[in-house]
């Protein structure tokens, strides 16, 4: 006898295997179910609704629209693709294709870039494919039998995936109509689910293996749902996004530029965009100093000495930018080297260091927006989200052991504070001990773990352990805030260190009269200043809240015998520290009006006849047709500081 769940909650059948497939079990209780499933899972793991289960096992349906089901729908969709690829390119070769978040990709190898007529082809041929159907059969075979039907077919990457295969291990082939892919599964037991359900999205370059002395492939992204509702809603969001894209909306609205003759990864802040950078970061310097924090600054540069004793040298380098320098003429030699900052902490350890500590001290909190550079590859580069060069806010926190739990406490009630100002929803993960690159003993990496999950039990927060992703020095805490379109993006950061209080001797006198070792927190709250602008601006599409808008009021007159009273106005707001810009230019009023809200202006104020007459304003929202009534200039004012205050 087997038992089967065929929902959370219903009861469990108690059922004869009889040599059933499990698609022929669940089709003898509830026909309906088949749609709403795409595979099971027995001892926690998934199988194909094809596999046949056997006495003892309890089976656990997986729904289509769980994240395991997606993830099956999604790597199923992945093979018709590739299968619809091979048809229109025949000599196309295949790699890998899994499926990811929200969609899947697979990788080619062709001789030519797809285009995105390419791209059209093979979709129209892959609905072609699922308008005809085909089912998933799975296969095992012995690794010679595998190989030597890949090496027939001349796909070279799976010959070379499969002799890198462990010993022992099950070797399983999946064919769907005339596409056979190496791949462990579970799939779908046939395409028809998948009918509207999929689309492919673009094509990007990759290497294979990520490695880019092997050879560029083609990389087609898609995505599919579970329903064509879902697969419809995605779509809308995508479309949404690319209209929210802060590359996009940063030239539209002046606020940066990126431009290859300065540098791949480094912006170029613009006059608006500077002033919106300025303002943020003005907020940041009043919420530490309300809290407690000092703030400090350390160079550009340290000498190379330091970062190979804090262990950035051996786990870092790759990311780091290093220069030599000559201290004098009369150095013959190749000079001191020195390492360009790719974090804060050093600095922050040697101004703790300039003076003997005592318990009586203690907490210290560090804070500097501290620019930082780091060597990412090209391939990664995306406008703010990931450049080379940011501002971190970045605050180093040393205290004794007995206040760790407080100051833990106290960054996590920072960062609510700061996601509910600006509405961001959140989740966290712990991020545990690397496998290879860490540095300290497994007693302090045990320490600090324990500290940080003591910390989030007595605060009530759910997490999730994120395996192996601490930092090379400690564990942290990692803060996923979510936008406007439920994008997940990772800002905040909290990471429990032991180890380079010891590297750099750093101690303290306590009441025993005794030297003894702190402990020091990393941690950002916005974490990369431009990192976070760009999540801004598409999580408002632009259009900031009043005190963050680098321009808040715009005076737009009607003819030249009105710039007089609106240069008059600019000054009054301009001395009640509102920030306003006045457009005096020979335009049609429609126009100006326009402009300053595609520039998401927050405010316009109209200046005619009546206005100059009557000493008041006429203020307009940036949204299409909302106006205020006409006022006199400090009710403006007034209703613009009120609004402020809501904040």
């Amino acid at each position: 006898m087997l038992t089967l769940h065929l929902s959370e909650n219903s009861s469990a059948l108690s059922l004869p295997a009889e040599g059933k497939t499990l698609l022929a079990l669940v089709a003898g209780q509830d026909k309906a179910r088949l749609r709403e499933v795409v595979a099971g899972k027995i001892a926690g793991k998934l199988v194909d609704l094809q596999s046949l289960p056997a006495d003892g096992d309890e089976i656990f349906l997986v729904e289509a629209a769980s994240e395991e089901g997606l993830s099956v729908l999604r790597h199923s969709a992945a093979h018709v693709m590739a299968e619809a690829v091979q048809a229109v390119f025949p000599q196309a070769k295949v790699t890998i294709g899994p499926a990811i978040k929200d969609g899947f990709y697979y990788d080619f190898d062709v001789e030519k870039p797809f285009t995105p007529e390419d791209l059209e082809a093979i979709e129209k041929q892959l609905k072609a494919q699922l308008k005809k159907g085909s089912t998933f059969v799975r296969r095992e075979v012995e690794r010679q039998e595998a190989i030597d039907l890949f090496r027939a077919m001349g796909e070279d990457y799976k010959v070379e995936l499969i002799n890198e295969l462990p010993a022992g291990e099950t070797i399983s082939l999946y064919q769907s109509g005339k596409f056979v892919d190496l791949c462990r599964g579970p799939h779908l037991p046939d395409t028809s689910y998948l009918k509207g359900c999929v689309k492919l999205l673009s094509v990007a370059g990759a290497y294979w293996r990520g490695d880019e002395k092997n050879r560029m492939l083609q990389r087609i992204y898609g995505t599919a749902f579970a329903s064509k509702e879902a697969l419809q809603a995605h779509l809308f969001m995508l479309e949404e996004a690319k209209k929210r894209d802060h590359r996009k909306l940063g030239k539209e609205l002046d606020l940066f530029s990126i431009q290859d003759e300065a540098g791949a990864g480094f912006v170029i802040w613009h006059p608006k965009g500077a002033l919106l950078r300025t303002l943020l970061e003005d907020f940041e310097r009043r919420q530490h100093l309300k809290r407690g924090y000092q703030i400090v600054m350390g160079p550009q540069m340290l000498k190379a000495d330091l970062w190979k004793r804090s262990g950035h040298f051996d786990h870092y380098r790759e990311n780091m930018y290093f220069t030599r320098i000559k201290e004098d003429a009369s150095d013959s030699g190749e000079g001191q080297e020195y390492g360009i900052k790719p974090m804060n902490c050093l600095a922050h350890m040697l101004i703790y260091n300039s003076h003997l500590r005592s318990y009586r001290d203690l907490p210290l909190r560090y804070f500097e927006l501290g620019t930082v550079h780091r060597h990412e590859p090209s391939g990664v580069l995306h406008g703010l989200l990931r450049v080379r060069c940011f501002t971190q806010d970045d605050a180093h926190i040393i205290c004794t052991p007995e206040q760790l739990q407080q100051e833990i406490t106290g960054i996590l009630e920072f960062v609510a504070e700061v996601m509910n100002f600006f509405g961001f929803p959140y989740s966290l993960e712990l991020s545990t001990r690397p496998e290879e690159k860490s540095i300290g003993s497994d007693a302090d990496w045990e320490r600090a773990t324990a500290a940080l999950i003591q910390a989030l039990a007595e605060n009530q927060l759910d997490y999730v352990i994120n395996a192996g992703d601490g930092a090379f020095y400690g564990p942290k805490i990692d803060i996923k805030l979510k936008d406007a379109l439920n994008r997940e993006w990772q800002c905040a950061t909290i990471q429990c260190d032991f180890t380079l209080p010891e590297r750099f001797d750093l101690s303290y006198i306590g009441k025993d009269g005794e030297k003894h070792r702190p402990i020091m927190l990393h941690r950002v709250i916005l974490g990369s200043i431009e990192r976070f602008i760009g999540i801004l601006i598409e999580h408002y599409a632009g259009a900031f809240p009043l005190w963050l808008a680098p321009e808040q009021v715009r005076i737009v007159t009607v003819t030249d015998a009105h710039n007089e009273y609106g240069a008059e106005v600019a000054k009054i707001l301009r001395d009640a520290d509102i920030r306003v810009e006045a457009d005096f230019r020979n335009e049609k009023l429609g126009k100006k009006i326009r402009e300053a809200q595609l520039e998401k202006v927050p405010y316009m104020l109209v200046i005619g006849d009546q206005e100059v007459t009557t000493k008041t304003v006429a203020p307009r929202l940036r949204k299409q047709g909302e106006t205020l009534e006409p006022m006199r200039v400090e009710k403006f004012i007034a209703h613009l500081q009120d609004e402020l205050k809501k904040l």
